[in-house]
């Protein structure tokens, strides 16, 4: 179900959105398209870089950051920029322009880590020395958060060639439990995990809906629309 619009706007301009949308169409643009494979190779993170069963050029500490800027083909940067632009505005204008930047990031790192521990834990050597990269891992953590903040927006999607209209908390958590049995059947399957990083996907969404819920009770957000439920 590829989603088209969310129908609300935001109450100001999502200045970090849109610079991490460009940020991640220049690095496309600029370092990857010329040179894909070796962007690819230098800039993407390994796991086995955190064990030190395989070493890489650039350490973990930086390529866990650098890969989130990273995509493989052109249908991965235009379905993952497609997401952000839909849902990663309402999420900024409730969190602040900072906070968002920081929310983001910190997503990201999760992700990484969440796909990480389960390859090291579970996958194969050789799936450890499989390249992770995307910035799906962090726009994981903006949906996380999208869910719990603004549940009743209906988001207007495409199913088959038809456009529908579905409730938030419908869409996003249909993606989620897509996710988790896909992570689970990759791992149980294979044990390579290799193609989709799931488990970051998973691990970004887990952690936008516990910062979402946490900073709602302590009342230092604003999401424009109620939500269905209130954390107790």
């Amino acid at each position: 179900m590829i989603p088209l619009s969310d129908g609300l706007r935001a109450r100001h301009f999502p200045f970090v959105n849109v610079a991490l949308i460009v940020a991640n169409v220049l690095v496309w643009l600029r370092l990857e398209l010329p040179h894909l494979d070796a962007a690819v190779g230098h800039w993407s993170f390994y796991p086995c870089t955190v064990n030190g069963s395989c070493h890489h050029t650039e350490p973990w500490e930086l390529s866990w950051f650098t890969a989130m800027f990273m995509h493989g083909s052109w249908d991965h940067i235009l379905g993952n920029m497609l997401f952000l632009a839909i849902f990663g505005k309402n999420v900024e204008d409730a969190f602040g322009h900072l906070r968002y930047l920081a929310f983001y990031v910190a997503g990201g790192f999760v992700a990484c880590a969440t796909q990480t521990v389960m390859t090291l834990a579970f996958g194969s050597s050789a799936a450890a020395t499989v390249p992770m990269l995307g910035a799906s891992g962090a726009i994981a953590a903006v949906l996380g958060a999208y869910f719990l903040l603004y549940p009743a927006s209906r988001i207007l999607t495409l199913v088959l060639v038809f456009p529908v209209r579905i409730p938030a908390f419908v869409y996003l958590g249909l993606w989620f439990i897509y996710q988790l049995v896909e992570a689970y059947g990759v791992f149980s399957a294979h044990a390579n995990g290799g193609g989709v990083a799931f488990f970051a996907h998973v691990g970004g969404f887990v952690f936008g809906v516990a910062v979402a819920h946490r900073l709602l009770r302590e009342q230092t957000i604003r999401p424009r629309a109620p939500a269905l439920t209130q954390p107790a």
